[in-house]
């Protein structure tokens, strides 16, 4: 089962509301200072799984079936461009493996993670607001895949986790935050932190 794009209601409240309260809330006189989402993409690093500088193949197909179910693309695979002798990582060696979402399926992704993967994190209590970058963009870890419910985790004959990176346009870590908190990004509250 791979995941399409669904209903666009997220893409449908940020259009519809969320433009006009951050152009409120930032005092933006122009509707193309707004922030918006430009992309999201998935990664996960595969290159602690090398044996003799070869991805085993149970493990590749683990990760590119579950990248590809979850994002409804097929990753690409990430390749070392120098080596590292410390990490034992040669120039050539798979050291990721990743996708790019963007449009439709961006927008079905982030519905996805908001209201079904992030609600079955364990001991959640809530996002940290420290992982923004001072362009605004959100990096989130994910330890592993059985916060997603298409995964089927008795098929699965091992864990990895995940690193999921949303890139804003045109932000700051405040209009980022306020965006992805009007969207439902559950973020840990000021008074708890």
């Amino acid at each position: 089962m791979v995941a399409e794009p669904t209903t666009q209601r997220m893409k449908q409240l940020y259009q519809d509301e969320i433009i006009s309260r951050l152009m409120k809330e930032f005092n933006l006189k122009n509707i193309h200072q707004v922030p918006r989402l430009s992309k999201i993409i998935v990664n996960s690093g595969v290159g602690r799984f090398l044996e003799n500088q070869k991805l085993k193949p149970e493990i590749r197909d683990t990760v590119f079936d579950t990248l590809t179910t979850i994002t409804g693309q097929r990753p690409i695979l990430i390749r070392a461009k120098k080596s590292v002798s410390n990490f034992k990582v040669r120039e050539g060696s798979p050291s990721a493996v990743m996708v790019t979402l963007r449009g439709d399926k961006m927008w079905s992704f982030l519905e996805r993670l908001v209201h079904l993967a992030i609600p079955r994190f364990k001991d959640f209590r809530g996002l940290k607001t420290t992982a923004f970058d001072p362009k605004g963009n959100y990096s989130l870890g994910l330890s592993e895949q059985a916060v997603w419910p298409e995964i089927n985790m008795a098929k699965v004959n091992f864990t990895h986790g995940m690193n999921v990176n949303i890139v804003v346009e045109n932000s700051n870590p405040e209009m980022s935050q306020f965006l992805l908190g009007e969207l439902g990004m559950p973020f840990v509250r000021a008074d708890e932190s």
